[in-house]
């Protein structure tokens, strides 16, 4: 049986368990947001290895990290190092989207290495593999599809993206429309190329039940892509991305009638004042389903810095209600992301997502910030770097700006604030100036 399905019979297994003990939370809360489809425990039953981590309403917002091979950088010994940065940068999935090298072997060597949740686009393999065999990617035959999605369901990948919202009726809104970016999803542009090339329909949406069955076979989680999110912010919030998001709403439905966690991925580049109303858009249509962003990037100018952008409609998003945060790098738009540029995004997705949390009240969030602030009033170097979200960096700082025993930091140096007030107030800290 699926997570699901245990949780709908009330039985709270053991990766539930694990993942409510992640969260403080008890496991019985869980196991009702569960079966309610409120969240989803990511759990493929050949990932021995990984670590249930739980996404949805009522629980820390998590962070995705992107990784994987491309033609011009096939080597898989950089994507696992990737793998591992993004780990100890404190990710809680990665998704492999290689196109490049042995996309069977990086998979699977991504999914041994990994203790954190795997997912994957499996349309991209399926693309790939047509290739070596000379056929274009419009000649891609349904079989051929579910091949690729059953080959990644087998390998222990957790959950999936599956671009089943992207159909004729969703692109020719599209074509009346009209749009400044048309569509930057490589898994929609390609879905609507085989769509218009064959005339025929999505044979994702049009075959979803067998999508189901695999789905269900390996207890993977379906992410239903958002194949028209908006590729800049003049495109955001049209009539396409809302009306795939109204097919995937029902989509969900399905998913949960057959016993499949879902959730679903939302926008993309989006401006500051329309990202609250997308979050509660996708909740009311999508049926409260876990909610996956990409960002959402709320200014289309600042090509290099985009984990930052990322980070100020991450923070908003998630405060809004996304559950799921898909980190953004330095190098997006740019080029393929290197070891630092992962870490990079990882913790600005982390900053984002812990802001988040202290406005929507999820355990510990506050405590940690309380913590921190009572090590700063003391002093006490050594518990604010063990409590910031990157250790690492902030005591390579602390060190390369201050004087070995210097215990004020060299911004204020004997003119500490802290100091004068404690002296006056009558108070000791632990540092001394």
């Amino acid at each position: 049986m699926t997570q699901l399905e245990y949780a709908l019979k009330g039985i709270i297994t053991e990766e539930m368990k694990l993942a409510a003990e992640r969260e403080k939370i008890n496991p019985e809360d869980l196991r009702k947001g569960i079966a309610r489809g409120e969240i989803v425990l990511p759990c493929n039953i050949n990932h021995k290895n990984c670590h249930p981590i739980a996404v949805g309403k009522g629980l820390s917002t998590k962070v995705n990290a992107n990784i994987g091979t491309s033609d011009a950088y096939p080597e898989l010994d950089k994507e696992i190092k990737k793998l591992e940065t993004a780990i100890k940068a404190g990710a809680h999935s990665v998704m492999d989207l290689s196109t490049g090298g042995d996309i069977d072997e990086t998979r699977r060597q991504i999914i041994n290495h990994s203790t954190v949740m795997v997912g994957t686009v499996p349309i991209y393999q399926a693309l790939v593999d047509a290739s070596k065999r000379g056929k274009k990617m419009v000649e891609l035959t349904a079989d051929e599809m579910f091949e690729a999605v059953e080959k990644h369901c087998a390998d222990g990948v957790d959950f999936i993206t599956v671009h089943c919202g992207v159909t004729k009726e969703v692109i020719e809104e599209l074509k009346v429309n009209g749009r400044v970016m048309d569509i930057v999803s490589r898994g929609g542009s390609f879905i609507t190329a085989w769509i218009l090339h064959n005339q025929k329909e999505n044979p994702l949406y049009e075959q979803f039940d067998r999508l189901l069955e695999i789905a269900k076979k390996y207890d993977v989680t379906l992410s239903l892509g958002d194949g028209l999110r908006p590729g800049c912010i003049e495109d955001a919030t049209d009539a396409p991305q809302i009306r795939e998001l109204t097919i995937l709403g029902s989509l969900v439905k399905r998913a949960r009638a057959a016993g499949v966690q879902v959730m679903v991925e939302g926008p993309g580049h989006v401006p500051l004042d329309q990202i609250e109303a997308n979050m509660k858009i996708e909740k009311t249509l999508c049926h409260n389903a876990p909610f996956y962003v990409l960002g959402p990037i709320v200014t289309d100018v600042a090509p290099g810095y985009d984990h930052i952008t990322a980070a100020i409609g991450g923070t908003l998003a998630a405060s809004a209600g996304a559950d799921f945060l898909c980190y953004v790098t330095p190098a997006e738009h740019l080029g393929l992301p290197t070891v630092e540029d992962v870490k990079e995004g990882v913790i600005a997705s982390r900053i984002a997502a812990h802001a988040a949390d202290i406005v929507k009240g999820v355990k510990g969030a506050k405590e940690w910030d309380l913590a921190m602030s009572r090590a700063r009033k003391e002093l006490d170097w050594e518990k604010q770097i063990e409590l910031a979200i990157d250790p690492e960096k902030a005591k390579n700082m602390r060190r390369n700006k201050n004087d070995e025993n210097q215990e004020c930091c060299t911004m204020c140096g004997s003119f500490c604030a802290y100091k004068i007030v404690s002296e006056y107030l009558g108070r000791t800290i632990k540092g001394s100036c």
